[in-house]
């Protein structure tokens, strides 16, 4: 990694944007095919902010530390991923500390780690993560509803009518902390995956470029039930803000065109976070 990127990677650990003029086309790939950046569009320029700090410093620990010795500035601006290196665990260089990926449910679901029998039935407010994912199976017939916002992801019985007419078990997943992690085990199993993402372009881009891609029609994106109605109620602002880079967006799953069009018939987006309102005003 050359020290353009070394810099640029050091700007991002401390919670700077980066625009991706600094930002090398390779490095570029990697910070996006490892989901640690979000990109923000201003206009029609293009920059980049972790997504998770610590995670950033970890998966780039070795480049960090290794450009720390060799220009001699590791006293001030050691990362977290630094100071750990330094212990002389050389594991830590190149291994992350964390892979995996969250679960939830609002129902008991039978599953199988590491040759042992599981039981995902975190309750409320807790759920499980999971570590060991290349040797965690779930029977075929769960749905996997990955969701993209964290609050909605934690309040699993919150969602419960939105899934209930699917007429199958539910496990929600979440592809955070950054990885592709959650992908890669969707590719070993046979269940259907159903992406909750926020009802505008950028989260369809999501579910297009990082797990439809790979899983083909097995996948699915939720389209909920009062989509007009919600998008007609929608922010403007991030509908502007994200057209520039997504107007030209090839949408290669034709399931999705239905909601591209409601998108741009309302000159609006939707955050997910909009079903959990609603059911605790029917709760009330």
């Amino acid at each position: 990694m050359n020290r353009k990127d070394i810099e640029a990677v050091k700007a991002l650990c401390s919670g700077q944007e980066v625009p991706s003029g600094r930002i090398s086309p390779s490095l570029e790939g990697r910070l996006r095919s490892e989901y640690l950046v979000s990109a923000i569009t201003h206009g029609s320029r293009v920059a980049y902010k972790a997504l998770y700090p610590d995670a950033l410093a970890e998966a780039f620990a070795s480049e960090l530390t290794l450009s720390s010795i060799g220009d001699g500035s590791a006293s001030d601006d050691c990362t977290r991923a630094d100071l750990v290196a330094a212990v002389g665990d050389s594991k830590a260089l190149t291994v992350r500390s964390c892979p995996g990926f969250p679960v939830n449910s609002y129902e008991p679901i039978p599953a199988v780690l590491d040759g042992r029998e599981l039981l995902v039935d975190p309750g409320e407010g807790c759920f499980l993560f999971i570590s060991d994912w290349q040797r965690f199976t779930i029977p075929p017939e769960v749905i996997v509803v990955g969701v993209e916002n964290m609050e909605n992801f934690r309040k699993a019985s919150a969602m419960r009518y939105l899934f209930e007419s699917l007429c199958a078990p539910i496990l929600f997943a979440s592809r955070y902390p950054q990885s592709g992690d959650l992908v890669r085990w969707l590719q070993t199993v046979p269940n259907r995956y159903l992406h909750f993402g926020d009802l505008d372009l950028a989260g369809i881009h999501i579910y297009l470029t990082e797990f439809y891609q790979f899983l083909g029609d097995r996948a699915s994106y939720y389209i909920p039930f009062d989509a007009d109605e919600r998008l007609s109620a929608g922010s403007r602002a991030r509908y502007d803000t994200q057209l520039p880079r997504f107007k030209n967006m090839t949408v290669t799953d034709p399931r999705v065109q239905y909601l591209v069009d409601l998108i741009h018939k309302h000159h609006r987006g939707y955050d997910q976070e909009g079903y959990i309102r609603i059911l605790r005003e029917w709760l009330a």
